[in-house]
């Protein structure tokens, strides 16, 4: 038994998503390989899917959805479908406090599981993933992680979630301070960012 775990981030190299693939390696009990899903990686990614019998695929909530990265491969998975096809567990995480806000995407993997004849197996929903490992609430994400790659490798699959503690008035005065304090750092004012000239920068 193997685990591919697919990093389907845009900004995959120095992303959250990375940080938590480097977690579930860290406590998997079974062999893993990590990868980064570019623009022109698919096919050879997709030839990997014969030499394991589980794929992670680890990315973030864009737009409520997959991101474009994942579904573009998906895309050419579809057109170039492996013989022996690993069952497909899913790590997600999103910028919302509530850990639900990940529903819609992992609708979305299971429709194509079930509509390319992949078995779905575990889900990990994280609620505030940009900002929990920076905090002392990380062990709770770190244990959720780690049930998740039991019940992979035990191939007892189950759905987990986990989410910062706190109110969601707590959570947006924190995240607001955080984001004026980044901003700062690069030399960018509150009012820039509640732009979208901020995407010129």
């Amino acid at each position: 038994m193997e685990v591919l775990i697919l990093n389907a981030s845009p900004r995959a190299p120095k992303s959250n998503s990375k940080k938590y693939a480097s977690i579930f390696s860290k406590y998997c009990k079974v062999k893993t390989s990590y990868h980064n899903i570019s623009k022109t990686n698919h096919l050879e990614i997709c030839s990997y899917f014969e030499n394991y019998s589980d794929v992670l695929l680890v990315f973030p909530l864009y737009a409520d959805a997959i991101p474009v990265t994942l579904l573009n491969f998906f895309k050419t998975l579809e057109k170039n479908p492996p013989e022996n096809k690993p069952t497909v567990s899913v790590l997600i995480n999103c910028g919302f406090i509530e850990h639900y806000q990940n529903d819609v995407a992992i609708k979305m993997v299971k429709l194509f599981c079930k509509e390319n004849s992949f078995k779905f197996g575990s889900v990990l929903k994280i609620g505030s993933g940009e900002a929990i490992l920076e905090t002392p609430f990380k062990i709770l994400a770190v244990n959720k992680i780690k049930k998740l790659s039991k019940s992979i490798t035990n191939k007892k699959y189950a759905e987990f979630k986990v989410t910062m503690p706190l109110t969601k008035n707590m959570f947006v005065k924190a995240s607001t301070s955080y984001w004026i304090s980044l901003g700062n750092k690069n030399s960018i004012t509150k009012e820039q960012m509640e732009t979208m000239k901020i995407e010129d920068k």
